[in-house]
Formats: structure tokens, sequence, C-alpha cells
């Protein structure tokens, strides 16, 4: 089993920057297609699905290496490894931000600059520290989610994806329900059990922040945490609804990442 085939790591064009996607939680590297599609031809682009998630091997998934999410940031340091082209332009959502934050501190040499989509270092509330959680908001979460899963996904998907984004719902939805439910048990609970504010606090190299206005996940608070503790972080809060917005609003996505890199805007580029 190759590091490539763990992932299902899929590489695509010739030239520009190397954009590394990294996937959150119940998702897998298809949900950012509306995103990095848009970079053909000034991009190279690295998609990538973790362990347990779309087509990756699940029978790579290890308890214990995977029992929190530093395993997933060593999975992320042997795909850029692997695909030998570093330093990359890490583009994360979600959980998928905060495996990135922890690679990029452990190997700052393989990375160029983050791009962190509705991160969040911590998802419950702590001193001195709001993560817009309870433990026992977590607790309900994660109980409901062990009854089932159908019914897990279809509670929480308004408040992903936003109560209007009706496709993107369900597109979420199924996805969630693709992942093994022992694999995808385990990972929420090392999702919203995490703790890696010492991790963000560590970040030396160029940020930049996109925030979603209404996000009941990651809200604008969290944001404005990373925003004072990351020394070279550029914040962009976007207009948007629900914690996806590189889902339901890929245009402004893309238009903050490319002023993120220093690309001229699509229509100019075309």
């Amino acid at each position: 089993m190759t590091i490539l085939s763990r992932n299902n790591v899929a590489v695509t064009g010739h030239t520009g920057p190397v954009l590394l996607f990294s996937h959150g939680f119940g998702c897998d590297q298809g949900m950012w297609r509306s995103v990095a599609d848009r970079f053909d031809g000034v991009a190279r682009i690295v998609l990538f699905d973790h362990v347990g998630a779309g087509a990756s091997d699940s029978t790579c998934f290890d308890p214990e290496r995977h029992a929190d999410l530093g395993g997933y940031a060593d999975d992320l340091i042997e795909v850029i490894e692997a695909v030998g082209l570093g330093p990359v332009v890490f583009i994360g959502h979600s959980v998928g931000a905060s495996i990135g934050v922890i690679a990029a501190v452990r190997r700052p040499d393989l990375f160029q600059s983050l791009a962190l989509v509705c991160g969040s270092p911590r998802y419950t509330d702590a001193e001195g520290y709001r993560g817009g959680f309870t433990p026992a908001d977590i607790a309900d979460l994660l109980a409901l989610m062990d009854k089932n899963i159908a019914e897990w996904t279809t509670a929480v998907a308004p408040a992903i994806l936003g109560s209007s984004a009706t496709q993107g719902q369900a597109d979420w939805s199924a996805s969630v329900c693709r992942v093994d439910p022992a694999i995808a048990r385990h990972f929420a609970r090392t999702t919203f059990h995490a703790d890696d504010r010492d991790a963000f606090a560590a970040v030396t190299l160029p940020t930049l922040l996109l925030d979603s206005r209404d996000d009941a996940l990651a809200p604008t608070f969290v944001g404005d945490w990373m925003e004072r503790h990351i020394p070279q972080a550029r914040r962009v809060v976007l207009p948007t609804e629900g914690h996806c917005p590189h889902m339901t609003e890929p245009d402004l996505v893309e238009a903050a990442l490319r002023r993120h890199l220093d690309l001229p805007p699509l229509d100019l580029a075309a």
C-alpha cells in the first residue's frame, strides 16, 4: 500500500503554485471540486481523502495513530512528501484546517502558506476562550450520532450548509453516510474533543483566515481568536451562511484565494 493510494491522492496541472486541498469531517476531496477546478491552468492541484473518508483505504485507519489529529497530520506530511511538489499552499476546511496547522508546525519546510476555511482550534468553551459549545452540547451531539448517523446528519446538515442550501445538505449527508460508521464516530470524537490552540498559536507562515459570517460551528469570535494569535494572519469574513462556503458560495472562496495567491481574477486570467 503506497501513501498515494492510501489517501486516494489526485494530482493535476503542470505549472504554477501547488495547491493542496484538505477536506473536513464527513466530507471527501470531491467537496473541493467546485473551487479547485477553477485553478486549472494556473496551479497544480493536489486533492486527497483523509483515511476513512472517500476512496481512501479504510484498512489503514489505526485507532492509536488516529487517536488525535496529530495522526492525521502525520498522514498529511507523508502525502506531501510522496507527491514531491512541496512546499505547498495548504487550503483546509474545518477540522481539515486544524490537521494542516499541526502538520505545518511540525514541518514548516513543506508549506508555503496556509488558507484556513471555517477553522476552529477548539470547539468547546474554556477559561479565557470561547469555542461556541459547552461540553454538554458536544456530548449530546455525539450521543445522537451514536444512536443513528442518518438522523444525526439530517439534524445538523442545516447548520453545516446553511438553511437554504438544500442540495448541499443532501450532498454532505450522503458523504457522511458513505463513511464506515465506526470510523465516522471515532473521527467525530477526535474532532470535537480536540484542543489545538497551541498549534494555531505556533504558526509562523502567512495565513489566510476565511470565515463565514453566520457559522454555528465556527462563530466569528473563533476567528477573532485566530486572528489575534497567528502573527501573519489576514482575515476575510465572507457574507455567507453555514460552515461550508466552498460548497455554497465557491465564487467568493475562489476570489479570496486568488487574492491570497496574488493571482488575477478568473475573468482576467482567462
